[in-house]
């Protein structure tokens, strides 16, 4: 008896009529879970939880002192009231009682710029040498530099005190440029290594065949690819730096000639925390730039971290 030939092309056809709604790997899978109804509306929920608050800070900061103190920001639906006298205090006011953010912002852009490009720079030629140059004691080295991850950083505020006041920059730009680069090395490293370890090592040997020097290999081919993971690990790093507190106001002496725009926000609300009505109007001055920096470099952002995450 002839063995019954099942109907592929019938399967085939059901397959394709369904649509092939079920997905045959696990990205497929996962996509799909992300993509679902229920996982958009958590979405909306979380985004609408996160937002609220942030929104009646907004709100807040337009509204005059007596309302702020006496009623709720939602009331501005049924009696609405705006005001620039926050934002004009803390501007441009001067005095002993005032609060002016002028010199702390111009502060806190010295020191985050820097900040910022001095470990990154530095860690991408660390990352290129621990992945592309050989050399005795690369392995070992590379392992300190992960491990001093775990260090706390409040382990080396006291010594690094004692060098920079013995050095004499104690209580200046330069010390708090060196201190942030001290403690964001060792992250930056290890994640630009990660990077710059995937690049097809047939480039690197093009290059070298070609009489490259690393000096070359590393201006011409490894910056412009780890562009993408040079962004991402540059908004992080510049956002550590420009909403720190602890390190700059260790390092910079809390004098107002090198202080951040973060030691005048804690004092913005008086010592009996009267004064909190300028102190929504300051916070939203010093979102402004980690705004900016974060929507400049938000497509690198998302490629840097979706980098490595799939294959092909």
């Amino acid at each position: 008896m002839a063995t019954p030939i099942p109907d592929v092309s019938r399967k085939s056809a059901r397959r394709t009529e369904l649509g092939d709604r079920t997905p045959r790997t696990k990205t497929g899978r996962v996509k799909q879970q992300l993509t679902s109804k229920w996982a958009t509306t958590a979405a909306i929920v979380i985004a609408v939880v996160w937002t609220l608050p942030t929104f009646g800070l907004l709100i807040s900061s337009f509204r005059p002192e007596s309302e702020v103190n006496s009623t709720g920001w939602w009331t501005i639906f049924s009696n609405p009231s705006f005001t620039l006298d926050n934002y004009t205090s803390v501007l441009v006011s001067s005095g002993a009682s005032s609060a002016s953010l002028g010199s702390y912002f111009v502060n806190s852009l010295v020191i985050a710029i820097p900040g910022t490009l001095i470990p990154l720079g530095l860690a991408l030629m660390a990352a290129y040498a621990f992945a592309w140059i050989p050399f005795k004691g690369s392995g070992p080295l590379f392992v300190t530099v992960f491990a001093l991850q775990i260090v706390p950083l409040q382990m080396a505020l006291i010594p690094l005190l004692q060098i920079f006041t013995n050095m004499g920059i104690n209580g200046s730009f330069i010390g708090v440029w060196i201190a942030h680069a001290i403690f964001g090395l060792p992250l930056a490293t290890f994640l630009l290594h990660n990077f710059i370890s995937e690049i097809p090592g047939d480039v690197i040997e093009a290059a070298r065949v070609d009489g490259a020097s690393h000096t070359q290999i590393f201006t011409r081919i490894i910056v412009p690819l780890s562009l993408p993971a040079i962004a991402s690990i540059g908004i992080f790093q510049f956002l550590w730096v420009w909403n720190d507190l602890l390190v700059a106001l260790v390092f910079s002496g809390g004098t107002a000639d090198v202080a951040p725009l973060t030691q005048r926000l804690a004092e913005l609300s008086g010592s009996r925390g009267s004064d909190w009505h300028l102190l929504t109007a300051g916070a939203f001055v010093s979102l402004v730039v980690p705004l900016i920096v974060f929507f400049g470099l938000q497509r690198f952002f998302v490629r840097g971290l979706l980098a490595g995450s799939t294959k092909g």
